[in-house]
């Protein structure tokens, strides 16, 4: 067999050697693309599975089983489950931009003083009644 033969013969394991890879030189010069761990948890989160929910069978993904399981343990009273949910609800609306209510605008000098009247009124009545209970008790 001549040589510019043997150069375009396509035996088995034997590409032609204009194809080959050059001494040197890797055939991946990159590598393996690394895995990050939020890629990981994103994949997996977005698998499906299948669940019975009122007797019927669905499809979900892995995330929406977890909310759900986490909303119905909260329901249940869980305390911890409870604690989450409200911490995962307070960084989403952090992360919305949603603020919380403003405060309440404080008492000016006539609230104080109705309150102040309210109050007075308030110990009078207490007083009478007390008055009145401890005069039948005799």
């Amino acid at each position: 067999m001549s040589e510019t033969e043997r150069d375009h013969a396509d035996n088995y394991r034997k590409p032609p050697l204009h194809t080959r890879f050059k001494k040197g030189q890797s055939g991946n010069p990159r590598g393996r693309p690394a895995k990050n761990l939020p890629a990981l948890l994103i994949a997996a989160l977005n698998e499906p599975v299948f669940v019975t929910t009122d007797g019927r069978r669905r499809k979900i993904t892995k995330r929406e089983a977890v909310v759900a399981q986490l909303v119905n343990k909260s329901a249940s009273a869980d305390l911890r489950a409870t604690k989450m949910l409200i911490d995962m609800l307070k960084d989403i609306e952090k992360k919305a931009g949603m603020t919380p209510p403003p405060e309440p605008p404080k008492f000016t000098a006539a609230d104080e003083e109705v309150l102040d009247h309210f109050v007075a009124r308030l110990r009078r009545q207490i007083a009478a009644e007390a008055a009145a209970g401890s005069d039948r008790a005799r």
